[in-house]
């Protein structure tokens, strides 16, 4: 199940990087230069290339998320760093209070 969801994985990348590459650009440099009546305007519905875009990112995202929790299950669980160093204190040996 892994290596399937890895493989898609791996598709919904490059197929991510194929639709933002594909779309037109909208210029503008985060509204630097653009009019006000450019701006109200050029808010449509949105083409097929966005859609397909808000999809398939969407799909990474959650083909990413299952990846994690998967390969979560085979790690065993440990001890917090805490009690490590707990453990740690006890462990430490006595320094004598004389050395004559």
């Amino acid at each position: 199940m892994e290596n399937i969801l890895l493989v898609l994985n791996i598709i919904f990348a490059i197929l991510l990087v194929v639709l933002v590459l594909i779309q037109k650009s909208e210029g503008g440099a985060l509204g630097i230069g653009v009019s006000q009546e450019n701006f109200m305007f050029s808010r449509s519905a949105g083409d097929f290339f966005t859609k397909a875009t808000a999809i398939v990112a969407t799909l990474f995202i959650v083909c990413s998320l299952s990846l994690t929790i998967i390969s979560r299950e085979g790690i065993p669980s440990s001890i917090s760093v805490i009690d490590k160093t707990e453990e740690n204190e006890e462990d430490k040996p006595e320094i004598p209070e004389n050395n004559n």
